[in-house]
């Protein structure tokens, strides 16, 4: 049986309280979905700055629906911020096996604008969740990483033992998280794995505000008629990853027991390469055949943004072995999915 199926199944029969920071978030809400439908307990973190308390009503009852009865118990929402250690140290009044840390805040232009932001909630937040993890004696720490900590390295695929130069505040916050995920380890004998997400897509993910990510973007504005708009010539690559990769990720690597892969990071990505350009029809082509108006706009197209990697292709083999990793969803199927997602819940 694969890794993924057998740590389904363990946690079916083991309830264990995991903490989720971030919950309200995209990646945290999927995370929330998928631990409720397995009858885990929850306790979830958010200071609702970027996330929204509907992304967590869905998540909630799309758990119920699935399972078929009421797990709004499994699930306690604690307002706080991970700036504040007081915050943190109070999650952890109850015991938690698992932290799956997914709290930050995103995007390579929003670093650049707004630096000291970034660096507060992504470098201090995450050491204080760090630290108050370390001193509950929580079981494993799962945190996400970034493909933006590759920096200018033209090596292709990524590999995690070979990085360059940072290019983006953004990606300096996701590289000391390892640093200080790394020195936990060795200080404190405190159980780590990091993921280096590689353009992670799905339901729930936000479509609106200047830095949307790429898909929900695209998706709401050919569905409305509006502009599409391409940085760069198009021919700018992305490893774009559907979020039940993601999920199964953050489970193996939470429920993983070998010394070898503990304390380490891993690329979740798909290996798999596709240009702005690409994405663009396929994107298109999944909202036509859903909606008979859609019609054939070209995209126009503007100045490269400051800070962003020309191509970024993620190579898994790492979290193949020692996790057992096996994504189950290509570009093609996440985007149907999520194209679906957001027709139907978007007007």
């Amino acid at each position: 049986m694969e890794v993924y199926n057998k740590v389904q199944q363990y946690l079916k029969k083991n309830n264990k309280t995991w903490l989720i920071t971030g919950v309200a978030g995209f990646i945290g809400s999927n995370l929330l979905e998928k631990l409720l439908i397995l009858d885990q307990r929850v306790i979830g973190l958010d200071n609702f700055e970027t996330g929204y308390q509907e992304n967590i009503n869905q998540a909630i009852a799309t758990a119920n629906e699935t399972n078929s009865k009421n797990l709004s118990n499994n699930f306690k929402l604690i307002k706080g911020d991970i700036r504040s250690f007081d915050d943190c140290k109070k999650i952890f009044k109850d015991n938690v096996d698992y932290v799956l840390h997914q709290a930050a805040l995103g995007s390579v232009p929003r670093s650049i604008k707004d630096p000291v932001n970034t660096n507060n909630v992504n470098v201090n937040g995450f050491l204080n969740i760090l630290h108050a993890s370390k001193y509950a004696k929580v079981k494993k720490l799962v945190y996400a990483s970034s493909s933006s900590v590759y920096g200018d390295s033209s090596e292709l695929p990524k590999t995690e033992h070979k990085v360059g130069n940072l290019l983006s505040p953004y990606a300096v916050s996701k590289s000391v998280n390892e640093l200080y995920a790394r020195v936990y380890s060795k200080n404190y004998n405190f159980k780590t794995i990091g993921l280096r997400y590689f353009n992670i897509f799905g339901k729930r993910q936000d479509p609106n505000g200047v830095y949307a990510a790429v898909i929900p973007k695209w998706i709401l504005n050919i569905k409305k008629k509006k502009e599409i708009k391409i940085y760069g010539d198009g021919e700018t690559s992305r490893d774009f990853c559907y979020i039940e990769n993601a999920i199964q990720a953050n489970l193996i690597a939470a429920l993983c027991d070998d010394e070898v892969a503990i304390n380490q990071v891993y690329n979740i990505g798909l290996n798999q390469s596709t240009t702005l350009n690409e994405l663009y029809l396929t994107i298109h082509d999944s909202l036509s055949k859903k909606l008979s108006y859609i019609s054939k706009i070209r995209p126009s197209y503007c100045d490269f943004r400051e800070g962003d990697i020309r191509h970024s292709i993620a190579n898994i083999d790492k979290a193949q072995k020692l996790l057992g990793y096996k994504p189950e969803f290509k570009i093609n199927d996440g985007i149907e999915l999520t194209v679906d997602w957001f027709v139907n819940n978007y007007d």
